[in-house]
């Protein structure tokens, strides 16, 4: 098998997306990434990422291989945890406190910082709608992270999205509170629990 084919059959595999260090850590060179590129069987989509000509370029995925410490949070995680139907209009990534966010000014991304012991807090692997593999918060956390003021999310997606984790069947309530502990929303977290369970 060429280089080309070997690319492209991991391109495959992977919904239609590769990374340079994928590419290298099969040994293969950079320059067989080029070539693809200059032979119009692949497109760069952001720095490092490449994908199928013909696939959508999904942009959750192209900041989390770029960003790899961010973790998407709030609305964002809201709509990747199936808990709305908004798409957001900017992504939300959280960083630890101690993150440069400089490199992020000119992507359309609210960062969060938080300390080391909120940001490892109830982190996942879900799928974004393009069917690749990224880092979010899971529901609890989510829950109680749009409680937070710096959040600022419409009562009306707060509200509907505690009105379908209520009638989920993987609600973990235990778990819910711990992270309402954690993150200081204890009070408000029990208003909206008190109306709906």
């Amino acid at each position: 098998m060429t280089n080309t084919e070997v690319i492209m059959e991991m391109v495959k595999k992977n919904n239609g997306t590769i990374t340079t260090s994928e590419v290298t850590k099969a040994g293969i060179s950079r320059g067989s990434l080029k070539h693809l590129v200059d032979t119009g069987m692949l497109e760069r989509s952001a720095r490092g990422v490449y994908i199928l000509a013909e696939v959508w370029d999904d942009e959750m995925y192209n900041l989390q291989v770029r960003y790899k410490r961010g973790i998407f949070s709030g609305e964002t995680a809201l709509f990747l945890n199936d808990m709305t139907d908004r798409t957001p209009l900017n992504y939300q990534m959280t960083f630890p406190s101690n993150y440069n966010i400089s490199a992020l000014e000119n992507e359309k991304v609210k960062c969060i910082r938080v300390i080391k012991e909120l940001y490892e807090l109830g982190i996942i692997t879900v799928k974004t709608p393009s069917g690749n593999p990224v880092k979010a918060y899971n529901i609890e956390r989510t829950l109680c992270d749009i409680l937070r003021k710096h959040n600022n999310v419409d009562i009306q997606i707060v509200s509907d999205a505690f009105k379908r984790y209520a009638k989920s069947s993987n609600k973990d309530i235990p778990r819910l509170s711990e992270y309402a502990k954690k993150l200081r929303v204890e009070k408000k977290l029990r208003a909206y629990l008190e109306v709906l369970l």
